[in-house]
């Protein structure tokens, strides 16, 4: 069975059941104890003075599918199994979730350990890696020849999105952030359905959180296209093409956009949002699909 998609045409605060999109799920397994976000250290400040203060994990995973190794990502461990699916959705080395029978995670040999309903492994794995481009992200910014053959055949859906929506998106996000808050070092990235946050994750690097969110929405068969995508990261073209494989038609973030990234985005028929704080923000493209009902935009 496929996942069922929910087609919406603007993006309302409507009560929301996350589970509710369900059909199919794989088995997982968790082995071992999951490594402490953070960690506590003692430095010496610009006085002298000794201090003890937290900063943030980062430790290898390793990503096998039928025994195969694809890829060792650096990471806050926070999300294994969404991380996982979530790479593997975005880069297209597997098509749909269906085809997983199950994720296990072991903690003591840092593997995450996919298992297919095949058992044959990734098709052609070492072609479609094979060509590569690395890319502007950190912890993870590698994007495969099979991504990038794949994603301008991705259209996205036109949705109007009000100002109001992202005023409330950037205010939850201001409480969101708790590690970055502790001890720094991380970005964070959230799914929105109007002002409701559906999921934030904070990690290394912003390519690992959005591959993180990426999971989450494959395991619970959700669909993309009435949602914002929030990022603190900048708008590259890399951060664009993962939020169109997720099917998000609405990027948001605080920072700001690369040409390539607003060339992509164009194409794509996304609405792209960025420098956005408080009450501020600059509309790159997309400016027909945003409601204004909030004041002008200065």
């Amino acid at each position: 069975m496929k996942p069922m998609s929910i087609m919406m045409n603007e993006l309302t605060d409507s009560e929301l059941d996350t589970d509710r999109y369900i059909q199919y799920r794989p088995r997982i397994e968790i082995q071992g104890q999951a490594p402490a976000p953070t960690h506590q250290v003692t430095v010496h400040d610009h006085t002298g003075r000794l201090r003890q203060i937290k900063i943030a994990g980062e430790f290898p995973l390793t990503i096998k599918v039928d025994g195969q190794e694809v890829i060792t990502l650096m990471t806050l461990g926070t999300d294994p199994q969404e991380l996982a699916l979530g790479y593997l959705r975005n880069q297209r080395l597997v098509k749909s979730i269906e085809e997983i029978e199950s994720v296990r995670v072991l903690w003591d040999t840092q593997t995450i350990s996919v298992s297919t309903v095949h058992g044959n492994g990734i098709d052609d794995l070492l072609e479609k890696t094979s060509r590569r481009t690395i890319s502007s992200g950190c912890g993870q910014g590698t994007l495969f020849s099979c991504t990038l053959d794949v994603i301008y055949e991705t259209r996205l859906p036109e949705t109007q999105v009000r100002q109001s929506t992202l005023y409330g998106v950037l205010k939850e996000m201001s409480h969101r952030n708790l590690i970055y808050k502790e001890a720094g070092s991380v970005h964070t990235c959230g799914l929105f359905q109007g002002k409701e946050a559906l999921m934030v994750v904070e990690d290394i690097g912003r390519h690992n959180a959005a591959d993180a969110i990426a999971g989450r929405m494959w395991l619970k068969g959700m669909p993309g296209e009435n949602k914002i995508f929030y990022t603190t990261g900048r708008l590259t073209s890399d951060i664009i093409m993962k939020t169109a494989m997720m099917g998000i038609p609405v990027l948001l973030s605080r920072s700001s956009v690369t040409r390539m990234g607003l060339e992509v985005a164009e194409d794509l028929g996304m609405t792209l949002i960025g420098r956005a704080k408080a009450k501020r923000f600059l509309v790159y493209a997309g400016l027909d699909n945003l409601r204004m009902d909030a004041g002008k935009l200065e």
